[in-house]
């Protein structure tokens, strides 16, 4: 990272170059990641999970699930252009770890995410955490020059902008900085984005349902079931309740997909749910089938929208009454809650 206009010379390592920053800008009022209702940039793809080295995977999700504009695919394309995902990597002007933060900086954005004792850029958690902060904060002040007229262009552009050579440069110039270091800088990391998403469901679905099944995992690979569908005592609400769908063990961050070929019916809040999306089916075997997503950290489609197998709707998350990130599965039929395993074939 830079924020010099380009007054630190880029360095490589194994042949990525990772551009390094001074930190000189004091930020103030940290938002924790709110950045604006700005539609998704390009980018938004659903990350594929082997493209990233597995020890990391849980934190490039976390951290890519903050806000909208900066996506899981984002966050893994800025660390290979950063450190070439080398957690011990120190930079020639002292900037440390994955996310290449300089110490003043770092003492602005570093948490104990990891929660091993220690705030640390060398820590991966830490470090791929505060850089989704950072870049969530980058996204939410370059929107703002945009809305009062003080800056022009694609949101991550700048958003990318900023993180190499500060705020400050962009709202100087109007934009991404005339730095040949910084322009480089965006251009590279826009190049890496397509490495980390997903080929075979890269938010607009087109995947087929697995031979013998009516409906496909919502969520990728064999994810654990923590709760079948059935009567129990409700987590939260501490009452014997009817546990309508099938939650999902999984990350936050970690991409929702649809199970089956349908239209958006419904994609917002609601109590108990949080974030919910609800996807109509038609009629299947002369009933009326329709699935919905629950607890979601973000919302990945809208009302009308078609989707197909695998379209990813959203990101998984812990919103309404949740003790944890997970998803919450149902399928109703006929306008009542039926037990989902059988449409996937499981159980």
């Amino acid at each position: 990272m830079s924020n010099n206009g380009g007054g630190a010379l880029p360095w490589v390592i194994g042949g990525a170059i990772a551009a390094v920053f001074t930190p000189v800008i004091l930020f103030v009022g940290v938002s924790g990641g709110s950045a604006g209702a700005e539609p998704p940039a390009p980018g938004t793809g659903a990350l594929d999970p082997g493209s990233v080295p597995p020890e990391y995977l849980t934190w490039v999700l976390k951290a890519g699930s903050m806000c909208s504009q900066v996506t899981a695919p984002v966050i893994a394309a800025q660390i290979e252009a950063e450190s070439n995902w080398g957690p011990d990597r120190v930079s020639p002007v002292g900037a440390q770890g994955l996310s290449q933060f300089m110490p003043g900086t770092w003492r602005t954005w570093g948490r104990d995410d990891d929660g091993n004792g220690r705030a640390s850029p060398f820590d991966p958690g830490d470090a791929i955490m505060a850089q989704g902060r950072y870049d969530c904060y980058l996204a939410g002040e370059v929107t703002r020059y945009k809305n009062q007229g003080r800056a022009s262009g694609p949101t991550l552009d700048l958003t990318l902008a900023a993180y190499n050579a500060g705020p400050g440069a962009v709202e100087q110039y109007g934009g991404v900085p005339p730095y040949q270091e910084t322009q480089g800088y965006v251009a590279r990391i826009k190049s890496l984005i397509p490495k980390y998403e997903s080929v075979d469901a890269p938010g607009g679905g087109g995947g087929q349902l697995p031979a013998g099944k009516q409906m496909a995992m919502p969520l990728a690979g064999n994810p654990p079931v923590t709760s079948p569908y059935g009567w129990r005592m409700h987590p939260t609400l501490h009452v014997r309740k009817l546990h309508t769908g099938i939650d999902f063990g999984a990350a936050s961050g970690t991409p929702v997909l649809a199970a089956r070929a349908g239209t958006v019916t419904f994609a917002g809040w609601q109590k108990g749910y949080g974030n919910r999306v609800e996807i109509s089916h038609g009629t299947i075997d002369g009933k009326r089938i329709v699935t919905t997503y629950n607890h979601q950290s973000a919302i990945r489609v809208s009302v009308g929208q078609k989707v197909q197998v695998g379209t990813t709707v959203g990101l998984v998350g812990s919103t309404g009454y949740s003790t944890g990130a997970h998803l919450h599965f149902e399928v109703e039929q006929n306008g009542e809650y039926v037990d989902p395993a059988p449409w996937l074939g499981i159980g």
